[in-house]
């Protein structure tokens, strides 16, 4: 049914600072030998995802902890500053280039496919970017990827103008399916059985996107093409293409977080999940030792 059968694929949700989840369950896959043909990621599963392809075990958890108070990481005076609440300059220069540094030789040298997601803020679609060197431009196309309506600007690159990818197409499984990855791991950072339903937010924001109104019209549908979404996956489970991998309870965290402490429970939980999951997941990509 799809070409180059047998291509594994690793599909990573974001979610903000849920995605630490993730980042835990990676660790350990990272620590046991765990390989993917693939990965594509979309916001803090980009942002995260991509130290799976430069293997950097544990730098998003040092990172995090470390500049979980630090204003120019993440706080309101950065949001009213700058407009960017991550802040930009900080995030995705100043942090992988000086002080917690992104391993680019290793993530060029990895043959494993680094993909990401992002909404095109004029139509309101999603377009997705593989990238494989690690230069301004890659940084900027990660962040437009984390860049959620009123606390991000949209970010202008490769010609276009983006905000987060999980406003179009937040687990892209159908796009790694029509690469040919015919075999995908799913992390999601929300228990499985959850749906979204209609919110009355993207009213509130509807003033603030006047120039955007696809995006608008994005959250407005939102929930509708996530819930279809999360019944495909659970169609490719049950058909044997696909491994889901989600916490058991909702994360106890938010979207933002300054508490080191908290930030560590949840990644403790992914962890424990890529630590229970091991079994299945090298059955499933048949890496059985």
């Amino acid at each position: 049914m799809l070409g180059n059968k047998g291509k594994n694929g690793l599909v990573l949700e974001g979610g903000a600072l849920r995605g630490l989840f993730t980042a835990g369950v990676i660790d350990v896959w990272m620590e046991n030998g765990i390989v993917f043909d693939g990965l594509v990621g979309v916001s803090a599963g980009a942002c995260f995802g991509c130290n799976y392809k430069s293997r950097q075990i544990g730098r998003v958890i040092r990172y995090n902890k470390r500049f979980a108070r630090d204003p120019r990481y993440c706080s309101w005076s950065s949001l009213f500053r700058t407009g960017d609440m991550f802040g930009a300059d900080f995030c995705y220069d100043e942090l992988p280039e000086r002080l917690d540094l992104f391993d680019k030789e290793e993530f060029e040298r990895n043959p494993m496919e680094f993909h990401l997601s992002v909404t095109d803020v004029r139509t309101g679609q999603p377009v997705y970017r593989k990238l494989d060197v690690v230069d301004k431009e890659t940084y900027a196309w990660i962040r437009a990827s984390a860049s959620m309506p009123l606390v991000a600007r949209p970010v202008a690159v490769g010609g276009g103008l983006y905000l987060d990818g999980g406003l179009s197409d937040g687990i892209p499984i159908r796009y790694f399916e029509s690469l040919g990855y015919s075999r995908n791991v799913i992390v999601t950072t929300r228990p499985h059985g959850y749906r979204k339903f209609a919110s009355w937010r993207h009213k509130l924001l509807r003033p603030f996107l006047w120039k955007y109104p696809a995006v608008s019209k994005a959250l407005e549908t939102r929930h509708v093409w996530y819930n279809r979404t999360l019944e495909y996956i659970d169609r490719r489970v049950a058909e044997g293409a696909a491994l889901l991998i989600a916490p058991e309870t909702p994360l106890p965290i938010s979207r933002v977080c300054h508490n080191p402490d908290q930030m560590q429970c949840v990644y403790d939980i992914g962890r424990a999940a890529g630590t229970k999951s091991l079994e299945s997941v090298r059955t499933f990509l048949g890496q059985n030792i």
